[in-house]
């Protein structure tokens, strides 16, 4: 019977005798849940859980795209499309662009992750040519006004890739989980590049329609870990991959919840996980938020509570908000405010 651990995550300035550092962060955990598809959960001592999970769990994750995985990173959304579901049309041309990213760097976001495709529930898919026409340009920009940051291109599709690399983006982020275009893990392998593999239950224009799992959590999990596998066959090791459940990829409110309780279940992949809940349908229902505006409290709180379980990035549309949060929850925890 296959077994899942997850990590009951501590914080706090004390390390209880026993307790494990988490991914080689400053997070810990002295005990685990035991999950499976067939019998209750289970708490343990951390040091009773098989020792190849234990070392999954407590091995520091190596430096991606030149980021360090020992302490959170904030990713900042830069959408160049006309109809993304918050922002669409605000940032789809280079001079406005590159005047959103240099704002969402003097805020403290680590990297920029450039879309040009929307991903919203229905959207429809864009042909390749448009989407390069989209992104490729304003990666250039941002290279050329001397951004330095790492830039991720957010794509399924491995002729967009292949020009936005050649602009100066570090990574590529495929929502998909590199199942739509059967090319382009094998170009991030020949190419050495890092790479973001996303759980999603459909494709954009379909995934809201009636999503259902046996159990959200351990399908996800099996998903991850199926895809990890095959893109390391493919030749792209572990220490170059970053995993995503996808929150609102072909999830109801119920799916996304149940993930977001218990995300500390992924780093038993052994790879830095990546949140991207950032003014999504749920912050709005819970929040009582229609307007994109009122959402940024709720997409805080849950950027928050993941990173309360170690999550290692945090995908988000409000930098200044969710970095100044970040930081006094940091030195509000770990009592002294010299925290990275």
């Amino acid at each position: 019977m296959k077994t899942y651990v997850r990590p009951l995550v501590l914080t706090g300035p004390e390390r209880p005798d026993g307790a494990l550092p988490l991914a080689g962060g400053p997070l810990m955990f002295d005990r685990v849940e035991i999950l499976s598809r067939h019998a209750s959960a289970q708490v343990i001592p951390a040091r009773d859980a098989p020792a190849d999970v234990l070392d999954r769990l407590t091995a520091p994750r190596p430096t991606v795209a030149g980021l360090d995985m020992g302490r959170v990173s904030i990713m900042g959304i830069l959408n160049v499309t006309p109809d993304s579901f918050t922002d669409g049309g605000q940032h789809n041309a280079p001079a406005a662009a590159l005047s959103h990213a240099q704002r969402m760097l003097a805020e403290g976001a680590d990297l920029i992750d450039v879309g040009g495709e929307s991903t919203r529930p229905g959207a429809l898919a864009v042909p390749q040519d448009e989407e390069i026409a989209r992104t490729a340009p304003v990666i250039a920009a941002l290279r050329a006004a001397g951004l330095a940051l790492p830039v991720s291109i957010d794509t399924r599709k491995t002729p967009v890739a292949r020009a936005a690399v050649a602009a100066g983006a570090d990574l590529v982020n495929d929502v998909s989980g590199f199942t739509f275009d059967s090319s382009l893990a094998a170009y991030c392998a020949a190419n050495d590049l890092p790479v973001c593999v996303m759980h999603a239950q459909g494709d954009p224009q379909t995934m809201q329609a009636d999503p259902r799992y046996d159990d959200v959590l351990l399908d996800v999990y099996d998903f991850l870990e199926g895809r990890i596998m095959a893109l390391e066959a493919q030749g792209i090791p572990r220490a170059r991959i970053i995993t995503d459940p996808g929150i609102g990829f072909g999830k109801t409110q119920a799916h996304n919840l149940a993930l977001l309780a218990r995300i500390g279940l992924f780093h038993a992949l052994g790879c830095p996980v990546l949140l991207g809940a950032s003014r999504k349908k749920f912050i709005a229902t819970l929040g009582r938020a229609p307007d994109v505006a009122d959402r940024v409290p709720g997409s805080v709180a849950v950027a928050l509570a993941a990173v309360a379980q170690g999550v290692q990035i945090i995908r988000v549309h409000d930098v200044f908000a969710t970095r100044s949060a970040l930081t006094l929850w940091q030195a509000a925890t770990r009592g002294a405010s010299d925290v990275a």
